[in-house]
């Protein structure tokens, strides 16, 4: 590889991508340029969410040296499938080869590592010092284990990447993504993925039915099947109003 090859790449994480073996589409262009610091991506499957927060964890390692990037996702069949792709793209330049790669971890010449944990806090726990932290499938994790993610990142200041389809009206992601905190948010819905065909999204509707697709491709947060009132119910309960009490 020539130094202005990997200059390029260094500068222009698309044309990494694209030596990668992806032609971005614009939105994930934008955030591959970008990285924000704190980005929640909520897009239906198949869209390309994942392949932005794995490029941009194999672009951080190779190029931000000494980094430690962690992927964190509900089960360790998940998180291990997200670095066994992180790994194909590694393979597809002609950058330095692994120092060690096994199912959990790749480690890096340039003494930057990726680590892939499943989604539990007994398995977070111990780690420190993390660059990049990336959750896949933020809106079925448990909070307890949110929490536990992020002084991991005190020391560093490191960036935070979460990505899911929603899963109900509660939880961290809802909460982020409905809040006023200072995150990047991305929603792409499956007419701006000209990979998934109407005829696709049919099959779909009739196996699913319409609250399930509703959730997986419309993007909408539903309540619950098992909530005794809807939410919308339980926030008219309560006012930021002061209440003049009808008697002392």
């Amino acid at each position: 590889m020539t130094m202005s090859k990997d200059l390029a790449r260094c500068f222009d994480p698309v044309i990494f991508a694209r030596d990668c073996g992806v032609e971005p589409d614009p939105w994930q262009a934008n955030l591959l340029r970008t990285r924000p610091h704190r980005s929640l991506m909520l897009c239906p499957r198949q869209t390309g969410k994942s392949t932005v927060a794995q490029l941009t964890a194999l672009w951080t390692a190779l190029y931000e040296p000494q980094s430690l990037v962690v992927i964190v996702s509900p089960s360790d069949r998940q998180s291990t499938e997200m670095l066994d792709v992180i790994a194909r793209y590694h393979s597809a330049l002609d950058a330095a080869p692994l120092d060690r790669k096994n199912m959990h971890r790749m480690e890096f010449a340039n003494g930057s590592k990726v680590i892939a944990l499943p989604g539990t806090e007994r398995t977070i726990r111990g780690i420190a010092a993390v660059h990049l932290i990336v959750i896949d499938e933020a809106a079925r994790i448990d909070d307890a284990l949110i929490a536990a993610v992020f002084p991991f990142l005190a020391t560093t200041n490191g960036s935070l990447i979460c990505l899911t389809t929603p899963k109900g009206r509660r939880g961290f992601f809802f909460e982020q993504w409905t809040g006023t905190e200072q995150w990047t948010r991305t929603k792409i819905t499956v007419d701006e993925c000209p990979r998934i065909s109407k005829a696709f999204l049919d099959e779909q509707m009739r196996k699913l039915g319409p609250v399930e697709f509703s959730e997986e491709y419309g993007l909408e947060f539903r309540d619950s099947i098992d909530a005794a009132f809807p939410s919308f119910l339980i926030d008219r309960a309560f006012s930021d109003q002061e209440v003049e009490l009808l008697w002392q």
